[in-house]
């Protein structure tokens, strides 16, 4: 990936991180405790195709099942606190792997102020009354740029994404951006592509004027993921 470095502490205003997504970039530190802030302009970029979801036929059981309560901006400090958190147990495999150690104290402050702004928005994942799952991203026109996510139990993480899709296609999003693509990622549908298709991408996205939709109907979030099932390639897991 290509980086812009910025030394020392580096306050990042709501102003700047909007023009930065416009163009491409987007900041990261080096390590949690680290108030260094850098630019990443990656040459290959990630992205999730809004029809283009895998989800296994197990995942699709969960889904269905209901097994976990989801939320989206009840508690958007509280996810990305755990997104900041070093990944959990290894045992829960790789449902944990857009996870890390990257956000600093600077980033959870700027992406809190973005979500109170309404610009950034978490989808979170309880299972009775514990959070155990969740993502947060940032949202501009028609482009969702997933910044990361956590899992504390099999399958959270993957139930937040399949959640955030599903409302990225009922809010008319047009582009769903992962920054890098993972294994993880890959196994649900990600895909990569050039920075220059990545850019033509953007702008097409910032010409929808596409709207998060905090509370969809039941019957409205129950239909679009049924659709997606029937548009997701067959897997077994």
């Amino acid at each position: 990936m290509a980086a812009r470095p910025i030394p020392g502490p580096h306050r990042l205003t709501p102003e700047i991180l909007v023009r930065a997504y416009a163009a491409g970039v987007f900041p990261m530190s080096e390590a949690r405790d680290d108030p260094t802030i850098f630019w990443v302009d990656p040459e290959l970029r990630g992205v999730i195709p809004l029809d283009g979801l895998h989800v296994s036929r197990s995942l699709r059981k969960v889904l269905r099942r209901g097994d976990f309560r989801i939320t989206t901006d009840t508690c958007f400090p509280r996810v990305i606190e755990e997104c900041a958190k070093p990944r959990p147990d290894p045992e829960l495999g790789d449902d944990d792997e857009m996870g890390g150690t990257w956000i600093n104290d600077e980033i959870i402050r700027a992406y809190c102020e973005m979500a109170d702004l309404g610009l950034a928005h978490s989808v979170e994942v309880w299972r009775d009354n514990d959070l155990v799952g969740g993502l947060y991203g940032l949202s501009l026109k028609g482009a969702f740029m997933g910044e990361s996510m956590f899992s504390r139990t099999p399958n959270a993480s993957k139930v937040a994404l399949a959640h955030l899709v599903a409302r990225l296609r009922i809010g008319g999003y047009a582009l769903l951006d992962t920054q890098f693509l993972t294994e993880h990622l890959a196994t649900m549908g990600g895909v990569e592509i050039s920075g220059r298709e990545y850019i033509e991408r953007l702008e097409r996205a910032f010409e929808v004027d596409a709207q998060f939709p905090l509370a969809p109907s039941g019957e409205a979030l129950s239909s679009e993921l049924e659709r997606m099932f029937s548009q997701s390639k067959t897997h077994t897991s």
